[in-house]
């Protein structure tokens, strides 16, 4: 007996000296992996930066890791109960080790490999991993790593309360899909904060914690329900929950309400890409407590923008509208035999551009964007490539005329799939164009009630090059601001000869355009380009006194706990471009094109009949269609077209301006007027002109020629040069004869 008890003594001992001498070993190097109580204070999550509109929407966020940290206070009772109750019953009892479970980890999990027997980690020693991760490295890492979390979580009991510790564990967290900490996994699982978490919606993010791919509610619904079964009835036993309770839930289904706001899964994704922008060019101006700079994937900053959530959504919704209408005709048109014959020839075209004549058979799976829902399918890069060649892009952007701040931007159909933000995009801007002409005619001392020709002209020197109106009439005068109105091409040139190039060319550089104008006859009929952007900021200068202002997207930047970092002003620079007599007359006469030209439909096809100033345009061959809309309020300006000028209706009933733009804003305006307190903060009035303008366009938009008028025109040659300086010569001697002979008129 004393033999057996003597060989029991030593089999111990030496299994406590090979324990020891283990530890020791896998203890070695293990100094670098273990924090100092300063490193321990200063211990920070990556936290997701959010991005809010002006309403107070969620818009998106930027991470590195997809979290948002929150506070104990923030955690609903049931939460810890079920995490206490499921992880560490004893929580509350120890200080940061349970000898207990540690042991049985000891000997089986280690020793014996026997992985059956849990984990027993405590709360607080999960967290030290989930602070600082584990090694792979060196001899037994598995010891090393349980051994430095043993020895941390002593060190972080020390540190911290038990509720910071559960509010730390609960925001270091995985749950799996690139989730961490648990206000981003109630927000992606069941679309809701933290706090307003149910019993059972508990206890399957706790239960996700054992395994959150095995146990993830929209992967494996089955396997998520046991697992809260499995919770619920751990709360059952250690008395957080009464047995009626924990049965009754445990009957009910599995519900999710599944959210994926991240930083590219909105209804702002592209705006997202501006703001960003916007904020780390503005947080290079200050730095983070610890001297660093501020990092949006990290620190959790809140940005709060000029976006309207709800303007925002009116505006999504219109695209979807109208765009799924639209492109269905534009598919009817090239299913014809010709249009798949021009189809055909576009597709080779590029596929020769690109160099993939010799791959065009070839299959590929990808992701596919359609109205009626995105899908994955394998198409060939010749069937790949028709399908985006046909496809119909449009941008939206609102913006406030007076301060610059961006209130909607809708720069595409969908950003995973079509990442390219139409808003952006350069485009032939045709009609659009034709105020910029106006606005340096007025300044150059024209009035609204100044008559132009409509004679068909013809330019030698350019091939004998004659523009056309849209309706192809020609004779008689229309006044400056009748010509305008109606979008009148012949006139609107006219008014470009008298005026020449180098004052419209001034007036375009002012308005900030980046395209450089090209001396040509063409101009006059809108051959420049231009994106979105730029329009809204050039026609936000007819309403807001001359001025060029904005766009910008950023109001404040805050910490998470609510400390201003970044404020800005309301009102951006302004820089003045024109006299605030020319800005109130393009502002009065775009108003006339809106009541009675080509913007008419506004009105009386979509009933929005609020008082707005705005343009049309139609690209050669319907290639693009713009329109741009504007109010002392707001500024909204949209363009649509495929991707390529070869792809486009053919014809005006579905390619103009008016059919295929105009309804965008249009469609978002009408959905506006329904929220009153929206469109009342938007929509504002337009001010009487002065007494001295009050009369400025009190003149028929059109008049048959004169008896002068012919008598003058005799003096005119129907063939005419181009801007040169016997041109110039002979417009003053025309001018000249005009006064004289508009004095004889008077004085009769």
């Amino acid at each position: 007996m004393l033999k057996i008890r003597n060989t029991t003594s030593r089999i111990i001992l030496a299994a406590f000296l090979l324990t020891l001498a283990v530890v020791a070993v896998a203890c070695a190097g293990m100094s670098d992996r273990i924090k100092t109580k300063h490193e321990l204070l200063n211990f920070k999550n990556a936290n997701a930066s959010v991005v809010m509109s002006e309403d107070g929407q969620l818009l998106g966020k930027y991470f590195y890791e997809n979290r948002t940290n929150i506070t104990f206070d923030q955690l609903p009772g049931n939460l810890v109960d079920a995490l206490i109750a499921t992880e560490d019953v004893r929580f509350y009892d120890h200080h940061g080790t349970d000898a207990r479970s540690f042991l049985r980890v000891l000997f089986k999990s280690i020793l014996m490999n026997d992985r059956s027997s849990g984990g027993g980690s405590t709360i607080t020693q999960q967290l030290a991993k989930n602070m600082f991760g584990r090694t792979t490295r060196g001899f037994m890492p598995m010891v090393s790593n349980k051994i430095s979390e043993l020895i941390m979580a002593r060190r972080i009991e020390k540190v911290y309360s038990k509720n910071d510790i559960l509010t730390l564990y609960l925001n270091t967290v995985a749950f799996g899909e690139n989730v961490f900490g648990i206000e981003a996994a109630s927000v992606r699982f069941f679309n809701k904060s933290t706090a307003d978490l149910a019993i059972e919606e508990s206890a399957v993010l706790v239960g996700m914690l054992k395994a959150n791919t095995f146990y993830n509610p929209r992967r494996n619904p089955e396997n998520a329900k046991t697992r809260r079964n499995v919770v619920l009835g751990q709360m059952k036993k250690y008395k957080f929950l009464d047995t009626k309770t924990a049965d009754s839930l445990s009957l009910l289904p599995m519900v999710i309400d599944y959210s994926r706001k991240t930083r590219s899964e909105g209804i702002a994704d592209y705006f997202l890409v501006q703001v960003r922008k916007e904020a780390e060019e503005v947080l290079r101006g200050y730095n983070s407590p610890d001297g660093s700079e501020w990092d949006l994937e990290r620190d959790g900053l809140v940005i709060t923008t000029t976006l309207n959530y709800s303007l925002q959504d009116y505006a999504v919704r219109s695209f979807r509208e109208h765009l799924q209408v639209m492109q269905k005709r534009l598919n009817s048109q090239y299913r014809t035999s010709s249009g798949r014959r021009a189809l055909e020839q576009v597709a080779a075209s590029e596929l020769k551009r690109l160099g993939l004549e010799e791959r065009a058979s070839e299959m590929r799976v990808q992701e596919i964007f359609d109205w009626d829902g995105t899908l994955t399918d394998s198409l060939s890069v010749s069937d790949s490539l028709k399908r985006s060649l046909l496809l119909l892009h449009a941008g939206l952007m609102a913006m406030d005329p007076q301060s610059g701040g961006i209130k909607a931007w809708v720069g595409g159909l969908d950003f995973k799939t079509q990442p390219y933000d139409q808003i952006l995009a350069r485009r032939q801007l045709a009609s659009v164009f034709k105020p910029v002409i106006y606005a340096a005619a007025l300044e150059d001392g024209f009035e609204p009630c100044r008559y132009l020709d409509n004679d068909s002209i013809t330019l030698s020197g350019f091939d004998d090059w004659s523009p056309e109106n849209f309706d192809h009439s020609y004779g008689g005068k229309y006044s400056l601001s009748g010509a305008l109105v109606h979008s009148m091409n012949v006139p609107t040139f006219s008014l470009y000869l008298e005026i020449g190039f180098e004052k419209v060319n001034a007036m375009w550089r002012k308005m900030r355009f980046s395209f450089e104008l090209d001396n040509t006859p063409s101009l006059a009929l809108g051959t420049a380009e231009a994106n979105i952007r730029e329009v809204a900021i050039a026609y936000s200068s007819f309403v807001n006194g001359g001025y060029r202002i904005g766009p910008w997207c950023i109001i404040s930047i805050s910490t998470s706990s609510g400390k201003l970092i970044y404020s800005r002003e309301i009102t951006g620079e302004k820089i003045r471009i024109m006299t605030d007599r020319t800005s109130q007359l393009m502002s009065a006469m775009l108003q006339k094109a809106v009541r009675e030209g080509t913007g008419v439909s506004m009105n009386y096809v979509y009933g929005v009949d609020f008082p707005l100033s705005g343009k049309t345009g139609t690209s050669q061959d319907y290639s693009d269609a713009w329109f741009a809309a504007f109010n002392p309020g707001l500024v909204i300006v949209s363009r649509a077209g495929a991707s390529t000028r070869s792809i486009h209706f053919n014809s005006g009933s579905n390619g103009s301006g008016s059919a295929l733009a105009l309804p965008l804003v249009a469609l978002t305006l009408k959905k506006m007027k329904q929220n009153r307190t929206l469109s009342q903060s938007l929509i504002l009035p337009f001010p009487e002109l002065p007494a001295e303008l009050a009369g400025a366009l009190d003149c028929p938009d059109f008049r048959e020629d004169s008896f002068f008028d012919i008598l003058i025109d005799i003096f005119e040659k129907d063939e005419k040069e181009y801007d040169t300086p016997e041109r110039r010569i002979q417009r003053r001697v025309n001018s000249i004869l005009r006064k004289i002979l508009k004095k004889r008129k008077y004085e009769r």
